[in-house]
């Protein structure tokens, strides 16, 4: 997505609060599709969102491994899974 790319280059004018990113992982993790466009999102949001502040938050949570930006949309990838995590830790790597 290049739109998170090119917040990369700038600095935001509206820098999101936590309650905002919160919100935003709220309604990415609880989604029923598997991908989601940003304008779906934004729809989807309890209350509006900059949409520079959403690149942002987005950015942040892309970073962080918690989603993934593919051409098709947003699909939430984090699991807090221990049982997951300890799996990945034995696994061989390829």
């Amino acid at each position: 997505m290049s739109q998170i790319t090119s917040m990369k280059k700038q600095t935001p004018s509206h820098w999101p609060t936590l309650n905002t990113v919160i919100m935003v992982e709220d309604v990415l993790k609880k989604m029923n599709e598997s991908v989601i466009s940003v304008a779906e999102l934004k729809r989807r949001l309890p209350r509006q969102v900059n949409h520079n502040t959403l690149m942002v938050i987005l950015e942040y949570l892309d970073r962080s491994n918690k989603i993934l930006v593919g051409l098709k949309g947003i699909t939430w990838v984090y699991t807090d899974s221990k049982t997951l995590r300890e799996l990945i830790k034995k696994g061989t790597e390829i």
